[in-house]
């Protein structure tokens, strides 16, 4: 005869009402570019290769610079690889009205002065970017 042992119930913790309201704040700010009152958004791409290149890093410094320029309405997300393996850690900035820019061979440095250029200032960085606008098919 088999005998088959309970597992123990494993006890969450209840929700309080200001881990709700985080929890409302940050969907909140996920929301902003879709409602059309965000700014814009940055993409890290950490395909494989990005993240063996740092992309990790450049996450980070990405958090950080927008968390010190006290910014609100830029989504930060990622995605896979872009097909630019030999050009990463890569970075798309997408401000709202204006064509996408990819950023490449980056630096915690690099991502930071983007940050404060283009994000912030409107200013296209010239000198770390790869390509202007979305590629289309036809």
């Amino acid at each position: 005869m088999t005998v088959k042992k309970r597992t123990p119930e494993v006890k969450q913790k209840k929700l309080t009402i200001q881990d709700l309201a985080k929890i409302r704040d940050k969907a909140k700010a996920t929301m902003t570019i879709r409602d059309g009152e965000g700014r814009g958004r940055v993409t890290v791409h950490m395909g494989t290769c990005g993240i063996a290149a740092g992309a990790r890093e450049i996450m980070n410094a990405l958090l950080d610079q927008l968390s010190k320029s006290k910014v609100k309405d830029v989504i930060v997300t990622t995605s896979g690889c872009a097909g630019f393996c030999r050009r990463e850690p890569m970075a798309t900035v997408e401000i709202k009205g204006h064509p996408p820019v990819k950023y490449v061979d980056l630096t915690p440095a690099k991502i930071r002065q983007i940050v404060k250029k283009h994000v912030l200032g409107g200013h296209l960085v010239v000198e770390y970017a790869l390509a202007i606008g979305s590629e289309t098919t036809y």
